[in-house]
């Protein structure tokens, strides 16, 4: 007799449920999320015929944690159920949509019961892959924090700074420098910023670690500083001045926290086998490679063959047929970190790969592609390409992946 476990998860108490291959309920319990609740889950599926070598599938809905940890140990497939369907599921034993927690964990069992070859496990990726992950999505979550704090520093200082803008403007993510961020600690407001002496710009600058062309910059910024612009009355000035340097704090923090994850995946990344691989390939660096290896993991049976791993990025579009109709567009459902380092990969890959800037301009050209739809196909060839790579345990070839065309090789001869 088989046996389907399903698991209602909460922040401190689960609920259990394990029903047989006809749908009987034939336990359920309530535990804690602690450790002598953990032991309760493990004896319980023990008593039910959990083995070392036949384990009893478990269904949750969510992929992470130290309850997921627990049950991962081993060879039992543990199925991270998406809370909607979990809630289209819970339709077809209820039609006054009722909700309880043991009625959602007996649900997911019998997701299990009915439909298990349609989910899909959590990967069996190695340690190192799934530390690399913690690693690379903190990263991205830092990049992206610390741009959305200097969006707001911007929108902020538009309002009683602009001299600050445009002082900045020169340098590439300007409020993020360490040079701006020094400067504005030190004149807050456009009144302040225009009675800095050349050797207190200076000495900010060198501060921030600037060595080059100090004094060129110098010059340029007292400028800036001293020009004519509009200034709001005295106390709403400090008052503004206030609320950035307030700002300037959380930038200041996320610029860090940015910055040491970045170490941290610099140490990490090239330790693991696949990072030669994926490194061969044009526009990833460490950072990118990365967070590529982070959504794809290390598990080489996750996907059945390349169409599936471009489906997962959302790098391959989809048809939709209906009646006499069909219309070919992109993917909404997707894995987004995927999609978004994809989008920076074939970006970078333009300038990297001779091959990559020929597809990207044939696209554009020929098929008519706007910018996103032409990166979008080239992503979409680059990681199929990866993933060859990756299940043969082969290194990047420019000549394989991009070949010349016989007529184009015929002219060069000539």
């Amino acid at each position: 007799m088989l046996i389907y476990c399903g698991i209602d998860w909460a922040e401190k108490t689960h609920d259990v449920a394990l029903v047989d291959d006809t749908g009987q309920l034939i336990a359920k319990r309530h535990i804690t999320d602690d450790s002598a609740g953990y032991k309760l889950l493990l004896d319980l599926l023990a008593e039910h015929g959990d083995t070392a070598d036949d384990p009893i599938p478990v269904a949750i809905e969510t992929s992470r944690g130290l309850l997921v940890a627990v049950l991962r140990t081993g060879v039992r497939q543990v199925f991270a159920i998406n809370p909607m369907a979990a809630a289209r599921y819970r339709d077809r034993h209820s039609v006054s949509r009722k909700k309880s927690d043991p009625g959602d964990a007996l649900v997911l069992a019998n997701i299990l019961r009915t439909d298990m070859h349609a989910h899909r496990p959590l990967p069996n990726d190695s340690d190192l892959a799934r530390a690399i992950a913690v690693l690379a999505r903190a990263q991205q979550d830092a990049t992206w924090n610390r741009q959305q704090v200097a969006n707001q520093l911007r929108s902020l200082l538009r309002e009683y700074y602009p001299a600050a803008l445009a002082a900045f403007s020169m340098w590439d993510n300007g409020l993020c420098r360490p040079e701006a961020r020094e400067l504005l600690k030190m004149a807050p407001t456009p009144t302040k910023a225009a009675r800095l002496s050349r050797p207190q710009i200076e000495s900010a600058l060198r501060r921030a670690g600037r060595q080059r062309g100090i004094t060129a910059a110098v010059e340029r910024i007292r400028g800036v500083f001293r020009g004519d612009f509009a200034h709001q009355p005295p106390l709403v000035e400090d008052a503004l001045g206030r609320q950035m340097l307030a700002l300037l704090t959380q930038l200041t923090a996320a610029c860090t926290a940015a910055d040491d994850l970045a170490e941290a995946v610099q140490d990490a990344f090239p330790r693991h086998p696949d990072a030669e691989i994926i490194l061969s390939f044009p526009g990833l660096a460490t950072q990118l490679g990365a967070r590529v290896l982070a959504e794809i993991g290390d598990d080489r049976e996750r996907f059945a063959d390349a169409r599936g791993l471009k489906a997962y990025a959302g790098a391959s579009p989809i048809t939709r047929p209906s009646g006499k109709k069909s219309s070919i567009t992109r993917r909404w459902v997707k894995n987004d970190r995927l999609n978004h380092t994809g989008y920076l990969w074939a970006f970078a890959a333009l300038t990297a790969s001779p091959g990559a800037k020929t597809h990207y301009r044939r696209r554009r050209n020929a098929h008519g592609d706007w910018h996103a739809a032409a990166q979008r196909n080239l992503f979409n060839r680059m990681i199929g390409q990866l993933y060859h790579c990756l299940q043969h345990g082969r290194r990047y070839d420019e000549a394989m992946a991009f070949p010349v065309p016989p007529e184009q090789v015929s002219m060069a001869a000539a």
